[in-house]
């Protein structure tokens, strides 16, 4: 019984993390519509990705020990992100917003630095944290090249209002907007060691409790 009570623990975090995963990352769409603040929104949420990915593909790969669940856990991902995001279409949204599977290499890089360290918690800590924070603001940038003009978009499907703290004031000038890909990927590189960290922390935490 402690055993099946476990696993169902297991896999209800998997599903609870993917699940909230995939609704930041929608989200994290949302760059393209703030035109005045894309390069800062950009940064914001290639950050908010990267530390999603990683939290739940680290659980995932740590409970497992298995190469490869890193990759199928950023896969449940994309395909949460298409299923809502063909939600959103039905309703009138762009579907070109982020259909591209852009965690996929950086969970992959998870997977092999996993796999070449043979199973080694803290250089998958290290090491897997560094490459998914550097790697995936770049892989993001697949996004912007991919999708539709964001000018041509946002006044496509405008919207209503905009909250307070992302109005722009003055337009263009976004403390990051000179290299968003650099200082999300420093920023991510790492957090995303911390948050690697914390995945394989939600793992002996839930034995804890199981027990």
């Amino acid at each position: 019984v402690m055993v099946w009570l476990r696993r169902c623990t297991h896999y209800l975090f998997i599903v609870v993390v993917a699940v909230n995963s995939t609704l930041l990352t929608i989200n994290a769409g949302d760059y393209i519509f703030y035109t005045d603040w894309a390069w800062t929104s950009y940064t914001v949420f290639s950050i908010s990705q990267t530390l999603m990915l990683i939290v739940g593909a680290t659980y995932y790969l740590t409970f497992t020990g298995v190469p490869g669940t890193a990759t199928y856990y950023a896969l449940i991902m994309t395909v949460y992100t298409w299923i809502a995001k063909g939600a959103w279409f039905s309703l009138g949204y762009p579907y070109d917003f982020i259909v591209t599977p852009v965690w996929l290499p950086s969970a992959m890089l998870l997977d092999l630095v996993y796999w070449a360290t043979k199973k080694n918690k803290h250089t998958l800590i290290l090491f897997g944290g560094v490459l998914v924070g550097m790697s995936l603001p770049l892989f993001n940038m697949v996004n912007l090249i991919t999708v539709a003009d964001p000018l041509e978009t946002a006044f496509k499907y405008p919207r209503p209002t905009l909250p307070p703290y992302m109005t722009p004031i003055e337009p263009q000038v976004g403390k990051f907007y000179n290299s968003p890909v650099a200082l999300g990927a420093g920023a991510g590189a790492v957090l995303g060691c911390t948050f690697a960290a914390l995945g394989c922390k939600l793992n002996t935490w839930t034995y804890r409790w199981m027990a």
